[in-house]
């Protein structure tokens, strides 16, 4: 279905791999604060992490040396809000800090070594999703704290990719929310992403504030879901206007909804060969 998607049917310039096998829980499963100190090295002999490694491997061999091909994978701290929920995760932070460091200094270790792994297989780089730098999640200081120093430990082994994509998550529900971006810019990755239609900043803002490509322009809950020629082409020239052409990939701001009509995608994949 990946190779389908954004080979076949859109022809896209880059393959993301958005993974059912996400890694396993821990186990025994975390209850309580201190629970976060008991988690375990994984590496990617492990299923979750092992199947990945084939997929890339597949793709790669299907699609040829030269498409770009990501693999979506979550940060650390992103990674907690998956195993227990976000409320869950954030309130155990507060409660051990100490026990929840060790945690996410083992799922970033985990993932360190599945990073390497990728790349070696195939992977032109990660597209690496961080939740929680938003102010109603934490502060910028505890997202300095508790997010930064173990995405950057995740992310040493990915030097050897050449599109790594930072991708700084903003939950759409959350009006009013403050995106900390600046925070990300000096990352050691090639693309910055966010949903710069819905959340700060735009394009044009973020253009001086960094020195990196920048993934954005749609509105992934906007005329890609809903519809419309105008307002998707409106969306298109915006994004191109504000940025010049340059230093710009063109794509949906985060995960269009599942049960969306692939009848506008297409209008948009139709619009983009106009503006070319």
């Amino acid at each position: 279905m990946t190779r389908e998607f954004f080979q076949t049917k859109f022809a896209l310039d880059i393959v993301k791999i958005m993974p059912d096998l996400l890694p396993r829980d821990p186990d025994p499963a975390i209850t309580q604060a201190a629970d976060w100190a008991n988690v375990t090295r994984q590496g990617p002999e492990a299923p979750s992490f092992r199947e990945q490694l084939v997929c890339i491997r597949s793709l790669r061999s299907a699609l040829g040396p030269d498409i770009p091909l990501l693999l979506t994978l979550f940060s650390p701290l992103a990674t907690t809000f998956r195993f227990v929920g976000k409320a869950t995760a954030i309130a155990h932070l507060h409660e051990q800090p100490e026990a929840f460091e060790q945690g996410l200094r083992m799922l970033a270790a985990n993932e360190n070594e599945l990073i390497g792994a990728a790349i070696d297989a195939g992977a032109s780089g990660v597209f690496f999703s961080c939740m929680g730098a938003t102010s109603t999640d934490l502060t910028p200081e505890e997202y300095a704290r508790f997010g930064r120093p173990y995405d950057l430990q995740a992310l040493e082994s990915a030097q050897g990719g050449w599109l790594n994509t930072i991708h700084v998550h903003a939950d759409p529900s959350q009006k009013g929310d403050t995106l900390y971006f600046d925070r990300f810019t000096d990352y050691p990755v090639a693309v910055l992403s966010w949903s710069d239609r819905l959340t700060g900043p735009s394009l044009s803002e973020a253009l001086s504030l960094t020195d990196k490509c920048l993934m954005g322009g749609l509105d992934e809950r906007g005329p890609l879901v809903h519809g419309g020629n105008q307002e998707t082409e409106q969306e298109m020239r915006d994004a191109i206007a504000q940025t010049g052409g340059r230093r710009l990939i063109l794509a949906n701001g985060c995960s269009i909804p599942d049960e969306s009509s692939e009848e506008w995608l297409r209008v948009a994949r139709r619009l983009v060969d106009t503006l070319a």
